[in-house]
């Protein structure tokens, strides 16, 4: 059984007891998270497509962690112009553990 649901603006598959590293939620680790914004449903043979979410859906999920990933470099340069700009970005995250998938 899996699910497909959507939280900071991407899509996420999500089965029971698998860890995901989605963008960064309003959680302390320890609580229990629920997206209702489910998009597919697959339990065997058996595959649900929302219109565009599923109704009576939910996902939970526990909040493991937050974090941050690694650095990445923003360069921007215009040849001949003498224009350089250097800058580094780190996305914040939350690891969370799925816990169960209800509908």
């Amino acid at each position: 059984m899996y699910a497909v649901f959507r939280t900071g603006g991407k899509q996420f598959r999500a089965g029971p007891g698998e860890s995901l590293r989605v963008p960064s939620l309003a959680a302390e680790p320890g609580e229990t998270v629920t997206f209702d914004d489910v998009l597919l449903l697959a339990d065997g043979d058996e595959v649900k497509v929302g219109r565009p979410v599923l109704e009576g859906v939910l996902v939970s999920a526990s909040v493991v962690l937050h974090g941050r990933d690694k650095k990445i470099i923003v360069f921007k340069r215009k040849r001949r112009k003498n224009y350089r700009r250097k800058q580094g970005h780190r996305q914040g995250y939350t690891e969370i553990r799925v816990d169960k998938i209800a509908g």
